[in-house]
C-alpha cells in the first residue's frame, strides 16, 4: 500500500495558501506493476491547518474493473501561541478486497488514532523545510496485548532549480507487533520535476522494513504524474 508524502504539506506553501492535488503512480516494485490514485488536500488557517489524503490501489490482489484497496488519512495541528511546536491530532484507516479464482474476501486496515507534538522549520521563501514529530499512537485490532504504541515522524521538502525541482519525503518508525518484528518503517522520498506550478512528473521509492504484510527491509520505485489545482 502506498502512503502519500506528508511532506507535500510544508512544501505546498510554495504555491500558496490552499492547495489541492491528484496523483497517478505506477508501481515498478517485484510482484507490483499496479496504479495507485492519490487526491489530497492541505488548507492552513489562523489556528494551524488540516491535511487528509486519499488513496486507491487498482489491478492488486486479483481484483479488476475496481479499486482493491482504500485508505484515508487525515491530520489536524493546532498551533502553540507563536512558537514552532502545534499539537498534531490524526487518524488512519481502510479496507481492501482480494480475488483468487472463485474465492474472494475482504479486510481492514486497523483504525489508528495519533496525537502528539510537532516541531516545524521553513525557510523564510519556503524553499525549503522539515517537520519532526513525536505521537502517541493507539491501534485498533493490534496483535499486540494493548493498542498503544508510538509513532515517530520525519518530514522533509526542498525546492531548487528556481523552482523547476522538488525533493519531498517522509520517514516513519512506530511500534506495531507483526508476524515478522515490532517494529515497522516506512519513507517515501519524492522527486519531482515542476513542468508547470500545476503540473508535475517524477516519482517516489518507497523504502519499508515489516511494512503492509512484507518480510524485512524491500525497495519499490515509482513513475507519477501530479496535477495541483
Amino acid at each position: 500500500m502506498k502512503k502519500l508524502v506528508l511532506a507535500f504539506i510544508a512544501s505546498l506553501f510554495a504555491f500558496g495558501a490552499f492547495s489541492q492535488n491528484v496523483q497517478l503512480h505506477y508501481d515498478m516494485g517485484k510482484d507490483r506493476g499496479y496504479l495507485t490514485s492519490t487526491v489530497e488536500m492541505f488548507r492552513p488557517d489562523k489556528t494551524g491547518n488540516t491535511f487528509f489524503f486519499i488513496d486507491f490501489d487498482y489491478g492488486v490482489g486479483g481484483v479488476e474493473n475496481s479499486p482493491a484497496l482504500a485508505y484515508f488519512e487525515i491530520a489536524r495541528c493546532f498551533k502553540l501561541g507563536k512558537s514552532p511546536f502545534s499539537w498534531h491530532a490524526e487518524y488512519n484507516g481502510g479496507f481492501g478486497q482480494w480475488k483468487a479464482g472463485t474465492a474472494s474476501g475482504a479486510y481492514s486496515i486497523s483504525n489508528a488514532w495519533l496525537t502528539g507534538v510537532d516541531y516545524s522549520w521553513n525557510a523564510s521563501d519556503f524553499s525549503r523545510g522539515f517537520s519532526l514529530k513525536a505521537l502517541y499512537k493507539n491501534i485498533a485490532n493490534t496483535m499486540d496485548d494493548s493498542p498503544n504504541s508510538f509513532q515517530l515522524t520525519g518530514v522533509w521538502y526542498v525546492n531548487f532549480a528556481k523552482g523547476k525541482m522538488s525533493f519531498t519525503g517522509f520517514a516513519d518508525l512506530w511500534r506495531e507487533k507483526t508476524a515478522f518484528g515490532k517494529m515497522v518503517f516506512l519513507s517515501e522520498p519524492q522527486l519531482w520535476f515542476n513542468a508547470t506550478k500545476k503540473f508535475s512528473v517524477g516519482g517516489e521509492v518507497e523504502l519499508s522494513n515489516n511494512f503492509g504484510g512484507m518480510d524485512g527491509f524491500k525497495v519499490m520505485p515509482t513513475l507519477g504524474a501530479k496535477y495541483t489545482f
